[in-house]
């Protein structure tokens, strides 16, 4: 939990509908995720799935995040209940956006 300094590329992102918000941060080193790190204002399923993610992202490659689904998600945690399965969306929107801001 918690958050990377610059270098590393730090971004958020927020499900309107529920409100919850996830600040994701990643540093790359030739081309892999070193560290990742994240902080979540929500529900205990975002919570959990965040902590997930960024146990996932460690030594994978862009490529390999850019295969992440919610399903992976979901499976990571143990399964999430129907109301919850926004809390897996939320990583993936949060993973998406972090490639396009690592990219730039």
């Amino acid at each position: 939990m918690g958050e990377l300094e610059a270098p590393a590329v730090t971004v958020q992102i927020e499900n309107p509908v529920c409100g919850d918000i996830l600040r994701l941060s990643a540093r790359f080193d030739k081309g892999r995720v070193a560290e990742a790190k994240y902080k979540v204002r929500g529900c205990t399923a975002a919570i959990a799935s965040g902590s997930a993610l960024t146990e996932w992202m460690l030594g994978k490659s862009r490529a390999e995040l850019e295969r992440l689904k919610a399903e992976n998600i979901d499976e990571a945690v143990g399964g999430l209940i129907p109301e919850s399965k926004h809390a897996a969306v939320l990583c993936i929107d949060g993973v998406r956006k972090l490639l396009i801001e690592s990219a730039s």
